[in-house]
């Protein structure tokens, strides 16, 4: 599933297309993904304009000018894309030429600047709704969720009172998204490895330099692998259809048994398996 630097990732790739551009016309092509769409979706989104196009933890969020919020998760294999050549010297608009429609195509955005912005979903386990822009926060989906790991919220002092009293491996503190915003498997690994913790190590446990670190490795981690493009195992693509990249610089991810990277460490990488999640680490580097 997609993470924080994917959707990030697919969000600034969206930009020139839908940020401050008229949906000419919302296309669904069937009743539902993960759940049915929100009563008369199609209508509400056609002529609206995107004032904003913003992320929250692993959702992308379109405000719109009918004081509306377009809520997008991409689930496991969704994927939003952007046809249509710019048009030369004609900043934010785009040529008619766009590739035929694909079986799991499942919401079109025909944008007045003659762009197409595709949701394609084969699992279809992504989701769309539509809020009040006013009170989304308050929103099912994004309710609870904690602070974005890049934002000011998260720092060392807010991490150790999270992780105070909590019996808890770090890796599964670390993914609990009411604690920070975003992170997921793949992150969460590289990031422990980069600090030097265990993934089995109680969350409780972390001293306060450690903590210190850790979040300095994952906001580096995260910056790194938006600079990327974010990782692209299995579904993932970037607006543009490219694919990410990320994954060539993985450290401990999906390395079961080949050497730690880290200087002048002999040590090799382990899997061991968290709630149903496979975890990679270096049982030198991370003690």
């Amino acid at each position: 599933m997609p993470e924080l630097p994917e959707v990030e990732t697919v969000r600034r790739g969206l930009l020139g297309a839908m940020e401050g551009a008229v949906i000419a016309r919302a296309e669904l092509r069937r009743a539902d993904l993960r759940w049915p769409f929100p009563t008369d979706m199609a209508e509400r989104l056609t002529g609206a304009r995107v004032l904003a196009l913003r992320r929250r933890s692993k959702y992308l969020l379109a405000d719109l000018d009918r004081a509306e919020t377009l809520i997008v998760h991409l689930g496991m294999s969704g994927r939003m894309t952007v046809s249509g050549l710019a048009a030369p010297h004609v900043p934010g608009k785009f040529h008619f030429d766009h590739p035929a429609l694909e079986k799991h195509d499942h919401v079109i955005f025909h944008m007045e600047s003659g762009a197409r912005v595709t949701f394609n979903d084969p699992r279809r386990f992504g989701a769309m709704d539509l809020c009040a822009t006013a009170t989304q926060e308050g929103h099912k989906l994004l309710a609870s969720i904690g602070p974005e790991p890049l934002g000011n919220a998260f720092d060392a002092i807010y991490l150790a009172a999270q992780l105070a009293g909590k019996r808890t491996p770090i890796k599964a503190a670390l993914l609990d998204q009411r604690i920070v915003a975003g992170l997921g498997n793949i992150y969460v690994c590289e990031a422990l490895h980069r600090a030097g913790i265990h993934p089995a190590r109680a969350a409780h446990r972390i001293g306060a330099a450690r903590v210190e670190r850790l979040v300095h490795e994952i906001r580096a981690t995260l910056t790194e692998a938006i600079a990327a493009g974010g990782s692209s195992l299995r579904d993932y693509r970037q607006a543009d259809g490219a694919l990410g990249y990320f994954q060539h610089g993985f450290k401990v991810y999906g390395r079961e048994g080949q050497p730690c990277q880290q200087p002048d460490c002999t040590g090799a990488i382990r899997r061991i398996v968290q709630s149903g999640r496979s975890s990679f680490y270096c049982a030198t580097c991370q003690r």
